[in-house]
């Protein structure tokens, strides 16, 4: 099937689908399966990392489906402790050979990790990619503000995503506003924030009145802000309902309601202090 998804354009001229399917914590048996249903309910974005230990279930799920290789987006990400100029090259390519792919849409430094002081070094060798034609589009996830200038100070290659933890409890406005200014697209990992926001009053209560479930109103939340959204299931009724936000729009009232769910909730590390 073709997919519906709507996509954004990243600061290179690549698009995005707006929502794509992440493995987060997806046994590696099981992500073939997963990442099967997922293609099938029409979703064309998957979002892995070395770190997540699944990327070759991934590359199964790629290699087994007959949806073209120029229809898919595939991201994958550099974990801690392969930073490094030489050492991002090696570790780029264990996960390409692990995907079965012969380049990725996009390519992530998954930390900051600031106390190794890395991420500049690692930069430049995904520039190589880049430039090689292994990497579609680079950028970076769980970047801070500082961490952002400070490698812009360093590099003519903006990042075209910053992957941030991002859901109504957590809603970054800061770092979204210099992602806007950067030409940096926002990227939200934990969208639903593993479940906790799911039973506010503000978004049960819109959820009733559009006839959908809590987790499709956040969804369609970050949507209308404008985020890229990476929700993950391994249910297949909850694969596809998280994609069946395309069809119904909150007002500005539902959209502010949601807006004032913001409390500095975090369900992952600060990325000023994890190392």
């Amino acid at each position: 099937m073709t997919s519906s998804v709507p996509t954004v354009t990243l600061n290179n001229g690549v698009e995005i689908p707006q929502l794509g399917f992440g493995v987060f914590q997806v046994p590696d048996a099981e992500t073939t399966a997963a990442v099967t249903e997922a293609l099938r309910a029409g979703y064309r974005s998957i979002d892995t990392a070395a770190v997540y230990g699944n990327e070759a279930g991934v590359g199964k799920a790629l290699a087994a489906s007959e949806t073209p290789r120029e229809d898919l987006f595939v991201t994958t990400k550099l974990w801690n402790a392969d930073q490094g100029h030489d050492a991002t090259l090696r570790a780029f390519d264990a996960s390409l050979a692990k995907l079965g792919l012969d380049y990725v849409d996009l390519y992530l430094i998954h930390w900051p990790t600031p106390a190794r002081d890395l991420y500049r070094e690692s930069w430049k060798a995904i520039e190589r990619l880049v430039a090689e034609g292994r990497v579609r589009s680079a950028g970076v996830s769980n970047f801070q503000p500082a961490h952002l200038r400070r490698l812009l100070d360093d590099t003519s290659l903006v990042p075209a995503v910053n992957q941030i933890e991002l859901h109504p409890g957590l809603q970054q406005a800061g770092l979204r506003a210099l992602h806007a200014e950067l030409g940096i697209v926002t990227e939200a990992w934990s969208p639903l924030a593993q479940g906790a926001v799911l039973g506010d009053d503000a978004i049960t209560a819109i959820a009733g009145r559009h006839g959908r479930s809590p987790a499709q109103v956040v969804l369609r939340w970050h949507l209308q802000l404008g985020n890229v959204v990476i929700p993950k299931s391994v249910t297949p009724a909850r694969i596809r309902e998280n994609i069946d936000v395309l069809d119904f729009t909150l007002s500005e009232e539902e959209m502010s309601a949601i807006a004032a769910l913001d409390r500095g909730l975090r369900t992952g590390p600060d990325p000023d202090t994890l190392n």
